[in-house]
């Protein structure tokens, strides 16, 4: 399963995401002049926040869709995948990512482009899901997938680590850990609701499904997961739990 983006269902089904960041980006502290990647950096508007403050701000996402909505921004985004970055040794005051890491299919890779394009002392500042992150939604996909033949496209979607598990993988890659949380985050969802999350943010599995399969998993998996993540009035909640930190060289 590849993740494939629409900006315009992003913004539509996933807005919250960057509304959410204004603790990892005080985490940052992204300082005037300062040179900071945005890895995953997405449509490029919290990017876009970033360098408001007077910093240098580069973006790369594996998603041509998603850096040709930062470029029209007016960001400076490429794209490229974690696993191995197009920029010399020594580059960035800081690496900052947001809501993006869970999507990378090599840690261990990413991590050690990420030390090597940090400057001697830059820092590693990110939000991601964490264990436990959709825990409800997954089990309720798996299931419908699995009732349809389909069980296997949830498999290695995502990475959603422990703290002490991810503590340990990047001191391995040489970073000293200076603040790490598991948070607990249930978020509302906006007005396309569980339907719209599934289709935004597991539009690749649904794109590994026969066509005349896909609106009946949606529907199936909308109705099992009602009774716990819908109330009364029918707004959503998804039972997120994110993983924030701040890692240095």
């Amino acid at each position: 399963m590849t993740q494939t983006w629409d900006p315009q269902e992003y913004e539509k089904n996933g807005a919250f995401v960057r509304e959410l960041a204004g603790e990892v980006l005080e985490w940052l502290a992204a300082k005037p002049g300062e040179r900071i990647l945005d890895l995953g950096c997405g449509d490029g508007q919290l990017s876009k926040r970033i360098a408001a403050g007077g910093v240098q701000v580069q973006g790369v996402d594996a998603s041509p869709e998603m850096v040709a909505a930062a470029c029209l921004r007016g960001i400076a985004a490429e794209q490229a995948i974690a696993e191995a970055l197009p920029f010399p040794d020594a580059t960035f005051d800081a690496v900052f990512s947001n809501a993006a890491l869970h999507w990378v299919r090599g840690q261990h890779a990413m991590m050690r482009e990420v030390q090597r394009v940090l400057k001697p002392g830059g820092r590693f500042v990110a939000e991601m899901g964490g264990h436990g992150n959709i825990a409800a939604i997954r089990v309720a996909l798996m299931a419908i997938l699995t009732r349809h033949g389909h069980g296997n496209e949830e498999d290695g979607v995502n990475c959603y680590p422990t703290p002490e598990g991810y503590q340990r993988s990047l001191e391995k890659h040489g970073f000293k850990v200076q603040r790490m949380a598991l948070i607990p985050r249930p978020t509302q969802l906006p007005a396309g609701g569980m339907a719209g999350w599934l289709r935004t943010f597991r539009r690749g599995v649904f794109e590994g499904l026969p066509a005349e399969l896909r609106e009946t998993v949606v529907a199936e998996t909308v109705a099992l997961l009602a009774p716990a993540l819908r109330d009364e009035a029918g707004n959503w909640v998804a039972d997120y739990v994110r993983l924030r930190f701040v890692a240095t060289t």
